[in-house]
Parts: structure tokens; C-alpha cells; sequence
């Protein structure tokens, strides 16, 4: 399902404050650091997300941020990837999660968003609805369960797979 963001709502006032109560460094990621986002996002996440990063990357300034807590990357958000708009993909290692800072990246990435222009962003494809539902007053996009990835080609199985 597609959620709809609404980026002038006063959620967003509120998303704000829970945001600036996380304790972790939130910025743009540099391109110098592309191969380490990549390789990070390939270890706890997926190929499919690793070419979404590479995509964002590519933008000026890049659409990806990066969480970062002790010196160490620990989440990462990203926009323009899949299609203009977008929000996602973003995650958060395991072990940091539930500290708030998927709410935090969410938070900053549609802030970038607006300030490029943005007045609305896509949570395409959403997986945790409830999440982008309470903290930003994310809407369901109607739709006739077609979206952006009906027809993506997937993996069935690799060639290590076969004995």
C-alpha cells in the first residue's frame, strides 16, 4: 500500500519534536561514502535497496541521509529513488531499533523533501502502515492493488543455490 505525506501538516511540528529527543547525528550522506552505505545496506538489508541507494547517490545533493551513533552508520533513509516523490528505503540495524531513529531519518528526509520543493511525499509499497499513519498522519493512496513495482523482476534462484 502507498501512503500520501502531507509535508505542511502540523504532525509535522509534532514528528519534529520526537525527533530532536534521539540522541544520533542525521545528515546527508557524502559521496565518498557511497561504498560504505552500499555495503552496509547489503549486509543488513537487500540488493534490491542497494540499487535504490545507488540511484539516490546519484542525485545533487544525493537523496539518501544517514543515522549515524558513535562514530558507527546505523540507518540510513533515502528519496527520489524509486520515483520522484519517494520516500524509502530506509532502515535501522537491529540492534538499534526502537530507539527512535527510523522517526528521526523519516522526520529529516521529509524536512530535505520539503525544502526542495516537495509539499506532499510517497511511502511506496509502506510496511510498517501504522508506523508512517501515527507519527506523520500518513494517508492511504486508493488504488486497485497496481503500483511502481507490479511486474519488478526478482531473484528466483541463484546459481550457489543449486547442488
Amino acid at each position: 500500500m502507498d501512503l500520501l505525506v502531507n509535508l505542511y501538516s502540523r504532525k509535522m511540528d509534532a514528528l519534529g519534536e520526537r525527533a530532536r529527543a534521539v540522541s544520533a547525528t542525521i545528515r546527508v550522506a557524502l559521496p565518498p561514502e557511497q561504498h560504505i552505505i552500499k555495503d552496509w545496506v547489503r549486509e543488513h538489508f537487500s540488493e534490491y535497496w542497494v540499487s535504490e541507494v545507488s540511484v539516490a547517490m546519484a542525485h545533487q545533493p544525493p537523496g539518501c541521509l544517514i543515522a549515524i551513533v558513535d562514530g558507527q552508520l546505523v540507518g540510513f533513509a533515502c528519496y527520489d529513488a524509486t520515483a520522484r516523490g519517494f520516500f524509502g528505503p530506509t532502515g535501522v540495524s537491529a540492534d538499534q531499533r526502537g530507539k527512535g531513529l527510523g522517526l528521526t531519518l523519516f522526520y529529516h528526509t521529509l524536512m530535505t523533501m520539503k525544502a526542495q520543493g516537495y509539499a506532499y511525499a510517497i511511502v511506496g509499497s509502506a510496511g510498517p502502515v501504522d508506523f508512517y499513519v501515527n507519527a506523520a498522519g500518513a494517508m492511504p493512496i486508493p488504488s486497485d492493488q497496481e503500483d511502481i513495482y507490479q511486474g519488478l523482476l526478482r531473484i528466483l534462484s541463484r546459481p550457489e543455490d543449486k547442488s
